[in-house]
Protein backbone atom coordinates (compact mmCIF):
# COMPACT_ATOMS: atom_id res chain seq x y z
CA UNK A 1 0.00 0.00 0.00
CA UNK A 2 0.94 3.64 -0.93
CA UNK A 3 2.07 5.95 1.52
CA UNK A 4 -0.63 8.46 0.10
CA UNK A 5 -3.54 5.37 0.34
CA UNK A 6 -2.03 4.79 4.01
CA UNK A 7 -2.86 8.04 4.89
CA UNK A 8 -6.45 8.07 3.38
CA UNK A 9 -6.99 4.47 5.15
CA UNK A 10 -6.08 6.21 8.30
CA UNK A 11 -8.72 9.06 7.83
CA UNK A 12 -11.20 6.94 6.73
CA UNK A 13 -10.89 4.83 9.97
CA UNK A 14 -11.31 8.40 12.08
CA UNK A 15 -13.87 9.55 10.02
CA UNK A 16 -15.79 6.40 10.77
CA UNK A 17 -14.78 6.23 14.36
CA UNK A 18 -16.01 10.04 14.54
CA UNK A 19 -19.43 8.81 12.84
CA UNK A 20 -19.88 6.44 14.98
CA UNK A 21 -19.37 8.14 18.52
CA UNK A 22 -21.84 10.63 16.88
CA UNK A 23 -24.51 8.99 16.49
CA UNK A 24 -24.46 7.42 20.01
CA UNK A 25 -25.20 10.71 21.11
CA UNK A 26 -28.22 10.85 18.90
CA UNK A 27 -29.30 7.83 20.22
CA UNK A 28 -28.34 4.95 18.24
CA UNK A 29 -26.48 1.82 18.99
CA UNK A 30 -23.58 1.18 16.66
CA UNK A 31 -23.93 -2.77 16.17
CA UNK A 32 -20.92 -3.05 13.25
CA UNK A 33 -18.14 -1.01 11.58
CA UNK A 34 -16.31 -2.30 8.53
CA UNK A 35 -18.72 -5.13 7.93
CA UNK A 36 -17.09 -7.02 4.41
CA UNK A 37 -19.40 -8.73 2.02
CA UNK A 38 -18.30 -10.08 -1.06
CA UNK A 39 -20.34 -7.43 -2.45
CA UNK A 40 -18.90 -4.67 -0.83
CA UNK A 41 -18.20 -2.97 2.86
CA UNK A 42 -20.66 -1.19 5.48
CA UNK A 43 -18.71 0.93 7.39
CA UNK A 44 -21.63 1.21 10.12
CA UNK A 45 -24.58 -0.91 11.33
CA UNK A 46 -26.57 0.74 13.81
CA UNK A 47 -29.88 0.38 15.16
CA UNK A 48 -32.63 3.03 16.54
CA UNK A 49 -36.01 2.37 17.71
CA UNK A 50 -37.24 -0.34 15.14
CA UNK A 51 -35.11 0.72 12.31
CA UNK A 52 -31.55 -0.16 11.60
CA UNK A 53 -29.51 1.69 9.04
CA UNK A 54 -26.60 1.15 6.93
CA UNK A 55 -24.60 3.99 7.06
CA UNK A 56 -21.62 5.27 4.30
CA UNK A 57 -19.42 7.26 5.91
CA UNK A 58 -17.61 9.86 3.56
CA UNK A 59 -14.63 12.26 4.82
CA UNK A 60 -13.40 14.66 3.01
CA UNK A 61 -10.69 17.33 4.03
CA UNK A 62 -12.75 20.27 2.77
CA UNK A 63 -16.15 20.48 3.32
CA UNK A 64 -16.20 21.70 -0.47
CA UNK A 65 -15.65 18.36 -1.37
CA UNK A 66 -18.61 16.70 0.26
CA UNK A 67 -20.82 17.02 -2.80
CA UNK A 68 -19.04 14.61 -4.79
CA UNK A 69 -18.12 12.10 -2.03
CA UNK A 70 -20.91 9.75 -2.73
CA UNK A 71 -23.03 8.85 -5.87
CA UNK A 72 -25.16 6.29 -7.16
CA UNK A 73 -22.59 3.55 -7.48
CA UNK A 74 -21.52 3.77 -4.22
CA UNK A 75 -24.94 3.92 -2.90
CA UNK A 76 -26.13 0.96 -4.84
CA UNK A 77 -22.60 -0.95 -3.24
CA UNK A 78 -23.90 -0.47 0.23
CA UNK A 79 -27.32 -1.37 -0.61
CA UNK A 80 -26.80 -4.69 -1.71
CA UNK A 81 -23.99 -4.87 0.84
CA UNK A 82 -26.67 -4.74 3.44
CA UNK A 83 -28.98 -6.95 1.98
CA UNK A 84 -26.52 -9.83 2.24
CA UNK A 85 -25.88 -8.96 5.98
CA UNK A 86 -29.50 -7.49 6.89
CA UNK A 87 -30.75 -10.86 8.72
CA UNK A 88 -27.79 -11.06 10.94
CA UNK A 89 -28.38 -7.45 12.50
CA UNK A 90 -32.25 -6.23 12.30
CA UNK A 91 -34.47 -7.40 14.44
CA UNK A 92 -37.76 -9.06 12.44
CA UNK A 93 -39.66 -6.11 12.34
CA UNK A 94 -37.50 -3.05 12.15
CA UNK A 95 -37.58 -0.93 8.99
CA UNK A 96 -34.45 -0.68 7.13
CA UNK A 97 -32.33 2.05 5.19
CA UNK A 98 -29.60 2.94 3.44
CA UNK A 99 -27.99 6.75 5.24
CA UNK A 100 -24.81 8.40 4.57
CA UNK A 101 -22.89 10.43 7.01
CA UNK A 102 -20.70 13.58 5.45
CA UNK A 103 -18.13 14.38 7.49
CA UNK A 104 -14.94 17.57 7.51
CA UNK A 105 -13.01 19.37 9.61
CA UNK A 106 -14.98 22.06 11.27
CA UNK A 107 -18.28 20.99 10.28
CA UNK A 108 -20.86 18.99 11.84
CA UNK A 109 -21.70 15.93 10.35
CA UNK A 110 -24.49 15.93 7.56
CA UNK A 111 -26.76 13.00 8.56
CA UNK A 112 -27.88 11.32 4.70
CA UNK A 113 -30.99 9.72 5.85
CA UNK A 114 -32.67 6.95 3.36
CA UNK A 115 -29.74 7.50 1.06
CA UNK A 116 -31.28 4.64 -1.35
CA UNK A 117 -34.64 4.28 -2.57
CA UNK A 118 -35.06 1.61 -5.05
Amino acid sequence: MTAKREVAERRGREGEAQAAQWLATQGWRILAQRVKTPLGEIDLIARREGLTAFIEVKWRKRASDLGDAIDERRILRVAAAAEAVAHEYAEPDDDLRIDVILLAPGTRPRHITNAFQP
